[in-house]
């Protein structure tokens, strides 16, 4: 979901501005936009933490079937911790960007662009808050939004398989079960390499703006800015692609809610005929996003017995 925000809002601001030199929506544009950018490099550095953490109970289980599905309620505020932190590391982004105009000596035309500078009518604390945020920035944005996710995931991912090494030369796990967490896994591990791969771009240009500003001018800066922000759009992009190709019973929801959507769910016959589907579908999806209790099997009976 916020994929889809960066997408239909950012996108947008961003190519209006490079065809017409105008910022849309003035200087709101240019507080929202950096405001949810970063937001939604929190929210995907906080979401892999937790999917790391929670592959990480499921192979230190006792018992991979004895760990009952997780509660609604749990799942929301695990979301809710994960989107209100990610908004509030974001929020000096408000506080530090503005518009500002630049008149070009060749045509005379004025051009728009967003400019990092504090807004200078903030209290004295809050704007000196806000300086050392942007002193520390890339550094910031190197170790929490970059390094954190990488290595949490890469750390989750060994520490899970030396646990379950001894679970392979004993007891083995259920095959459903056990292919269930092998396809969450290759996603997890997808979703974190997209994350590097569009990420590193932008950090080795912040590095290199840093140390190399001077000697860079502003049209190179200008362009390595525009680079960074459409790796994040490509990011936003690919990363639902791999959810709902690589997560099969979520691919298969989805198809299903989009054929709902279009051909409407019709009464009668149809709906008691697939309700049988839809429950073993809603059993598969849940066995691999959950490590659902199996039901006990029926007690045999004895051969010869009068019943």
């Amino acid at each position: 979901f916020w994929d889809f925000l960066i997408l239909f809002f950012c996108l947008p601001v961003v190519i209006f501005n490079e065809i017409t030199k105008k910022r849309l929506l003035g200087d709101v544009s240019c507080r929202i936009v950096p405001f949810m950018e970063v937001s939604s490099l929190g929210v995907t550095t906080f979401s892999l933490c937790a999917l790391g953490i929670d592959r990480f109970h499921a192979a230190t289980s006792p018992q991979a079937s004895a760990r009952p599905i997780e509660q609604c309620q749990s799942i929301v505020a695990k979301l809710a911790v994960i989107w209100l932190g990610s908004l509030t590391l974001a929020v000096p982004e408000l506080l530090l960007w503005q518009l500002a105009r630049d008149t070009s000596p060749v045509s005379g035309a004025v051009t728009e662009f967003c400019a990092m500078r504090p807004w200078p009518h903030l209290p004295e604390s809050i704007y000196s808050l806000v300086l050392t945020y942007q002193n520390a920035r890339m550094w910031w944005y190197f170790g929490c939004y970059f390094c954190l996710p990488l290595l949490f995931t890469v750390s989750c991912q060994l520490v899970t398989r030396r646990v379950r090494a001894p679970d392979k030369k004993g007891e083995c796990r259920g095959g459903k079960h056990g292919q269930g967490e092998g396809h969450l896994n290759c996603t997890i591990i997808a979703l974190a390499a997209t994350y590097g791969l569009c990420g590193a771009p932008e950090n080795v240009c912040n590095l290199v703006a840093a140390y190399m500003s001077p000697d860079m001018s502003k049209h190179t800066l200008d362009l390595l800015n525009l680079i960074n922000q459409f790796f994040l759009f490509f990011k936003c992009s690919v990363t639902p692609v791999l959810l709902l190709c690589l997560c099969r019973p979520l691919g298969q929801a989805f198809m299903d809610c989009c054929c709902c959507c279009c051909e409407g769910c019709g009464p009668g016959s149809t709906s008691s005929d697939g309700s049988a589907d839809g429950k073993l579908k809603t059993e598969m999806s849940s066995s691999i996003f959950f490590d659902k209790p199996r039901e006990t099997p029926p007690p045999l009976l004895g051969l010869g017995t009068p019943c």
